[in-house]
């Protein structure tokens, strides 16, 4: 297992920073204070999630996104197709390292001249412009069910997959922003058959691996760390398979991975 996992951020900078990320993301940019973080997203016109993210507001004209999975650089780029006549910018931040710190309150974001800390309540997630990062952090967001989108899952997930309602990542109740209709749709008829599942592992596996049974796909793993003693991971099951397991209860697959279930969420 890699040491350490590069922080992919932007600075979102300027009068209009705030009312163009509300106006793009799902989640209710307009009441992130100053010093506070949330999660978001950005959605496709099919609901899909195209990114997902920790969301700080800095200062009243500054907002820093680290993304969970997916470059920062291909986001910028796509961002800025919609930027028009907004005053803003859209910038690689300095904070490239991630490490992880003490514990600090849910959703609370500290700004130094060289570091920021967002606030994950158990623990922190340190961003810093360099020196060494770790990896210590991602075993406890895995068990708070705070998914992490390998490449092959970007633009491929609905909201209600990976629990964002839960997370407060998306909102039903503010204007529309990309995707909104078919969140919505979700949200008020339902429907969605797949679910977000802390899971442990036999054996080591790769983020990304799609999960098989009977020759069906079941599912597809999104995170997974061995600490050595044991391999957890998150994981999206369909519904029929994650409904009928019980805490506890394992899953073999075709492969001869088996998989025992944690704890799942929903949507």
């Amino acid at each position: 297992m890699s040491t350490t996992r590069h922080a992919e951020t932007l600075l979102i900078e300027g009068p209009d920073a705030l009312a163009h990320a509300h106006a793009q993301f799902s989640s209710n940019v307009q009441s992130l204070a100053v010093g506070a973080w949330q999660f978001g997203a950005w959605l496709g016109a099919q609901g899909r999630v195209r990114a997902l993210f920790h969301l700080a507001r800095l200062d009243e004209q500054r907002l820093l996104l680290l993304l969970r999975g997916g470059d920062a650089a291909t986001l910028g780029e796509a961002l800025r197709r919609y930027v028009f006549r907004s005053r803003l910018t859209l910038q690689p931040s300095p904070w490239q390292v991630l490490a992880t710190g003490a514990a600090l309150p849910l959703h609370t974001a500290h700004v130094a001249s060289n570091a920021v800390a967002l606030g994950c309540g158990s623990h922190s997630l340190q961003l810093v412009a360099d020196g060494t990062g770790d990896e210590h952090w991602r075993r406890a967001q895995i068990l708070l069910g705070w998914p992490w989108l390998p490449a092959s899952a970007l633009d491929v997930l609905l909201p209600p997959a990976l629990s964002l309602h839960r997370l407060q990542a998306v909102a039903i109740d503010k204007g529309c922003y990309p995707g909104q209709e078919i969140v919505a749709r979700l949200h008020w008829r339902g429907g969605h058959k797949r679910r977000l599942c802390n899971v442990r592992l036999t054996r080591n596996a790769i983020a990304g691996d799609i999960l098989h049974r009977d020759g069906n796909d079941i599912g597809v793993l999104l995170d997974v760390v061995d600490d050595g003693n044991n391999i957890d991971a998150l994981a999206v099951l369909n519904d029929d398979i994650a409904s009928t397991m019980t805490e506890r209860d394992a899953l073999q697959l075709d492969d001869g991975l088996m998989l025992c279930m944690q704890h799942r969420w929903e949507s």
